[in-house]
């Protein structure tokens, strides 16, 4: 009895495995999947090419200078990454999180691949779930090459010295080398929370009957949404609710002693938005009727 259970879980992980491996092997032979990949190299080197200008760095001097520190030793490899990171990090990587997720399901549908797919012995949950995690596995390596990037082009032109992050009302910290690199990695773990969750809300509107680009661009206008209303002040008494908000809170990993209480708040509501738009994702692409 034990043994047959123990076969039967071993069957069902090969096939998840197998499942998943193919759903890459797709996602990754669309030449459109790179796009994000090569939007941020080539942006990283023209803001790093405006940054080297006098006018760029003179106002990063400026802060550096009010708030009491010298820019020979703040104007790092670090510091510049971050100043690169953070403009990407919120416009960007939305961007093509949700352009990949539009696509994952509708796109599909949209050729008529859908119906093949499910005429196999698999269940609609399944199959969305396999696309859900691969779609997720990409907006994470999707962040890891967004900051290895930043640090690499960074170092080309600036020393590898200490660290001054400033983002105002979230962060405002000044770190060595080596606790700025910790505190770089560790706020990647964040961030790739932040990218499943603007996946997350593309897919949800994939599962539906729509084309992707309709999907791609209701679940930017949910965004750029929830960002207008952060920025005005009239609605500060409901941020919490705005999930744009919470997209910040990868950058209290700069602070020292890093916020935790505070830092995993917020990550469990983005888990749990990720996990809501899965669920309402699943649910209407149940009742859809994929034959007609």
């Amino acid at each position: 009895m034990v043994s047959r259970f123990a076969n039967g879980n071993r069957d069902l992980a090969i096939m998840f495995y197998l499942q998943l491996r193919n759903e890459l092997w797709k996602l990754f032979g669309k030449k459109r999947t790179y796009i994000g990949f090569g939007a941020f190299v080539v942006a990283q080197l023209g803001m790093l090419w405006a940054f080297q200008s006098e006018r760029g760095q003179r106002s990063f001097e400026r802060v550096l200078a009010g708030n009491g520190y010298g820019v020979t030793e703040y104007l790092s490899a670090l510091t510049v990454a971050m100043v690169m990171l953070m403009p990407q990090a919120k416009l960007l990587m939305l961007l093509y999180t949700t352009l990949v997720g539009g696509d994952l399901v509708a796109k599909e549908s949209e050729d008529g691949t859908l119906r093949m797919i499910l005429s196999r012995p698999i269940s609609r949950v399944r199959l969305l779930f396999v696309k859900w995690v691969a779609g997720c596995m990409f907006s994470v390596l999707l962040v890891v090459v967004l900051g290895i990037c930043a640090l690499a082009v960074a170092r080309m032109l600036f020393p590898w010295k200490s660290m001054f992050v400033f983002s105002p009302g979230v962060a405002f910290s000044v770190l060595s080398a080596g606790d700025g690199l910790r505190h770089y990695l560790l706020a990647h773990v964040f961030m790739g929370m932040n990218a499943c969750v603007m996946f997350s809300i593309a897919f949800l509107f994939s599962c539906l009957n729509i084309k992707p680009a309709a999907a791609t661009i209701v679940a930017l206008t949910i965004m750029i949404v929830s960002l207008v209303m952060e920025a005005i002040p009239a609605f500060n008494a409901y941020e919490d609710w705005l999930v744009t908000h919470h997209f910040d809170r990868w950058l209290l990993a700069f602070q020292s002693p890093v916020p935790w209480a505070q830092l995993f708040q917020s990550e469990i509501i983005l888990l749990g938005f990720a996990t809501s738009c899965f669920v309402i994702g699943c649910t209407a692409f149940q009742v859809r009727d994929i034959k007609s």
